[in-house]
C-alpha cells in the first residue's frame, strides 16, 4: 500500500493513496457495489417475476394501476402478449433508471450538492425495493426506485472522475476498478436475491435488495470525508458561457454516444429476454440439481471482473512499451466482441438442448469485450467533458443507456415471431452497426482536443477558482 499523498487539481484536497488510488475511489466503488447488488438482483428477477407470477390473472388483478398502465402502453406500442408486455415494462423501468440521472445531475450540481443528492437517492431506492414486498405496490415500488436512481448513478460516477487531475493516466484504470467492484455486487446478487426470489419467495428476494441499498448508504456516509468536496454551481455562472471549443467537445461526446446506444441495446439483452430463453432452453441440471436461472449472474460477474482485469493488465503492459491502445481502440474491441458473442448465441440456439457450459461461454465472450469498452467510454467522457457540465455529461451517458433499455424492451416483441436464433443474430447486428459507426467517425472525433487542453477556458475555473495546471 502506497503511503504518498495525492493532490487532485480538480478537488484541491489531499488524501492518502490506497493501492495507488485515492481512498475515495474505494468508498464510491463499494457504495456502487451495493447499489448494483440491488439493481442486478432486481434485474435478474423482474422478467421471471412478471412472466411466472405477477401477470397471472389471479395476481395481476390485485396490482394497483396495472390494468390502466397496460392499456396506456398498448395505445403507444400496440397490442402485446404477456411476454411482450413484460419485456416492455422491464425496458421502461430499466431505461428510466438511467434517464432520471439527468435530473439528479442538476440537483447535484446546482441545488443540493452531490453528497445530499446521493443520500436521498439511496433512501428512495431502498424504500422502493422494500415496497416490492407487496405485489399491490408493484408500480409504486418501481417509481420509487427510478426516482432514487436519478440521485445516485450520475453523481457518483462524476465523483470518481473528480478524484483525478487532468492528464492523470490512472483515470481509465480507476473506472476499471470501479467496474470490477460494482460487478462484485452483480456476482453476489444472484446468490442472495436470486435464490431467495426463485426458491423461497419473490418478495423476500426484493426485500433483500432494499437491505443492500441501506448498507450502501451507510458505506457512503461513513467515507464521505474521502470524497471530493461539493461545489454547488450558482445560477448564471455556467448558463450560456461554454466556449466554442467546449461546445464542440460536448457535441463530439454526443456523437460518440450514438454507437454506444446500439452497443448497449445488444449488450443489455443478455439480462432481459436471454433469461426467459434460458429458463426453458438451457440444460441447467448439475449433479441432479437444477441451478436457478438467475445464478448465471455469478458467472457473469466473475467473467466481467476477469475481463476488466485482463484489459487493465494488457493496457499496463502495452503502456510500458508506449503502445497502450487509446480509448477509441478499446471501444472498437468491445463493440466487436459483443457482436461476436450474440452471433455465438445465435449458433447455440439452434441446438435442441443447450449445455450450460455453452451459455457460460457466451457470457465469457461478452464480458471480455465489455472489460475493454465500458471503462474507456466513462473515462473519455469524465476526462473530456468541460467541468461545468461534467456530471451532466456523465448523466447524458446514462441517459443513452436509458434509450438502449427502451430498445431492449421494444425488441422483446420480436422474440416469439423470429425465434431465438434469428433474434440473437439481429441483436448482435446492433453492436456491429455501432462498431461501423465508431470506425466511420473515429478519425474526426480523435482530432477533438481533450478537456484538459482547454481547461483554462472553463467558466467555472475562471469564475472564482485558480486555473488547473495543464497536463505535462
Amino acid at each position: 500500500m502506497a503511503d504518498r499523498q495525492s493532490v487532485s487539481p480538480i478537488t484541491r484536497t489531499t488524501t492518502p493513496d490506497l493501492f495507488g488510488h485515492p481512498r475515495g475511489l474505494m468508498v464510491l466503488a463499494t457504495t456502487e457495489m451495493w447499489e448494483r447488488f440491488s439493481f442486478f438482483g432486481m434485474q435478474a428477477l423482474l422478467l421471471l417475476y412478471l412472466t411466472k407470477y405477477l401477470l397471472l390473472p389471479e395476481h395481476a388483478r390485485t396490482v394497483f394501476g396495472l390494468i390502466a398502465f397496460r392499456s396506456g402502453l398498448a395505445t403507444v406500442v400496440g397490442p402485446m402478449t404477456d411476454l411482450a408486455f413484460a419485456t416492455q415494462t422491464y425496458g421502461l423501468y430499466s431505461g428510466l433508471i438511467y434517464g432520471t440521472p439527468l435530473i439528479g445531475a442538476w440537483l447535484g450540481d446546482r441545488v443540493l450538492g452531490k453528497t445530499r443528492t446521493v443520500t436521498a437517492g439511496c433512501l428512495l431506492m431502498a424504500a422502493g425495493h422494500l415496497a416490492m414486498a407487496s405485489e399491490r405496490l408493484f408500480l409504486v415500488a418501481l417509481l420509487l426506485i427510478i426516482v432514487g436512481a436519478g440521485g445516485v448513478i450520475g453523481n457518483m460516477a462524476a465523483q470518481v472522475g473528480q478524484l483525478y487531475g487532468p492528464g492523470d493516466q490512472r483515470r481509465t484504470r480507476a473506472f476499471g476498478i470501479y467496474l470490477i467492484t460494482l460487478n462484485i455486487g452483480a456476482l453476489i446478487a444472484p446468490l442472495v436475491i436470486g435464490t431467495l426470489g426463485e426458491r423461497v419467495d419473490w418478495h423476500v428476494g426484493f426485500g433483500a435488495a432494499g437491505v443492500g441499498m441501506l448498507i450502501g448508504l451507510a458505506t457512503y456516509l461513513a467515507g464521505r470525508r474521502h470524497l471530493p468536496p461539493d461545489a454547488i454551481r450558482k445560477r448564471g455562472v455556467v448558463a450560456g458561457k461554454l466556449t466554442g471549443q467546449q461546445r464542440r467537445q460536448v457535441a463530439s461526446i454526443g456523437l460518440l454516444l450514438v454507437p454506444y446506444l446500439l452497443y448497449g441495446a445488444a449488450n443489455l439483452q443478455a439480462y432481459a429476454v436471454m433469461y426467459v430463453w434460458a429458463d426453458t432452453a438451457v440444460d441447467r441440471v448439475i449433479f441432479g440439481w437444477e441451478v436457478p436461472v438467475t445464478w448465471i449472474g455469478i458467472a457473469d460477474g466473475l467473467l466481467t471482473i476477469l475481463g476488466v482485469v485482463v484489459a487493465n493488465r494488457m493496457s499496463i503492459a502495452l503502456g510500458k512499451r508506449g503502445r497502450e491502445p487509446g480509448d477509441f481502440t478499446k471501444m472498437v474491441i468491445g463493440y466487436a466482441g459483443v457482436g461476436l458473442a450474440f452471433l455465438f448465441a445465435a449458433g447455440i440456439a439452434t441446438l435442441a438442448v443447450v449445455p450450460v457450459i455453452l451459455w457460460i461461454v457466451f457470457y465469457g465472450i461478452m464480458d471480455l469485450a465489455v472489460g475493454w469498452s465500458e471503462p474507456a467510454v466513462q473515462s473519455l467522457i469524465s476526462r473530456d467533458a468541460p467541468q461545468s457540465v461534467n456530471a451532466l455529461m456523465m448523466a447524458v451517458m446514462k441517459a443513452t443507456t436509458m434509450l438502449s433499455f427502451f430498445i431492449v424492451g421494444w425488441m422483446g416483441r420480436f422474440y416469439e415471431p423470429l425465434g431465438p436464433s434469428l433474434f440473437w443474430m439481429v441483436t448482435g447486428a446492433q453492436s456491429l452497426v455501432g462498431l461501423v459507426l465508431i470506425l466511420a467517425g473515429g478519425s474526426w472525433l480523435r482530432r477533438m482536443p481533450a478537456q484538459d487542453e482547454v481547461v483554462a477556458q472553463d467558466p467555472i475555473v475562471t469564475a472564482g477558482r485558480p486555473p488547473r495546471p495543464a497536463s505535462p
